[in-house]
């Protein structure tokens, strides 16, 4: 079971942040990451994002894909309207970044980003979202808005106690670099892309 280890105060470019560390372990060097934007109002729907950690496009700004964009992306959102982002330590759609790095040589060679995880013995996506039930409930939260494209988190809330009252797009236009990558995310995935 998932803990509060600590929190504490965050200031951002986006405003101040409550910061807070979950995992089962308080030795654990790798918790999820939880930050509740201070105009969060917990007597309304509040907005949600869970962003799965990803190393190259979060903190390098990869053209690879969009989810630094991404997240930015939501941050922005929060500082306006109040929310909170689950940031989920899972790397390369929970492949690590080890292994992400050797999808990305076989995308090199033409993969793309589906075959390379199954080339490596991973299934297409090997991500499961119990963890935010599990968070989301430890914070009283019972109604959201959700900001994502992909269906998997929105079907998450069907049969949960959060009740979810609308999805909000997070879309990110497509680079050179990106745009295989989106479109599989699209035709595999069946992500809610205008492409």
């Amino acid at each position: 079971m998932l803990k509060n280890q600590v929190e504490t105060i965050l200031p951002t470019d986006w405003g101040s942040f409550k910061i807070i560390a979950y995992s089962e372990d308080e030795n654990d060097w790798m918790p999820h990451i939880v930050l509740v934007h201070e105009k969060t109002n917990f007597n309304e729907t509040i907005p949600v994002r869970f962003h799965s950690e990803c190393l190259t496009g979060d903190i390098f700004h990869s053209k690879k894909c969009e989810c630094g964009q991404q997240l930015h992306s939501a941050m922005g959102y929060f500082e306006e309207n109040g929310g909170i982002l689950i940031y989920l330590r899972q790397e390369g759609r929970n492949i690590g970044i080890i292994n992400k790095l050797k999808a990305y040589k076989l995308q090199e060679q033409g993969k793309n980003t589906v075959e390379a995880n199954l080339e490596l013995g991973f299934s297409a996506d090997s991500r499961t979202f119990d963890e935010v039930i599990e968070i989301l409930n430890d914070l009283n939260v019972t109604s959201i808005y959700l900001l994502t494209n992909n269906p998997d988190k929105v079907a998450l809330f069907d049969h949960s106690s959060i009740q979810l009252m609308g999805r909000i797009p997070i879309e990110i236009k497509a680079s050179e670099e990106s745009k295989s990558y989106l479109k599989t995310k699209k035709e595999f995935f069946k992500h809610l892309l205008d492409l």
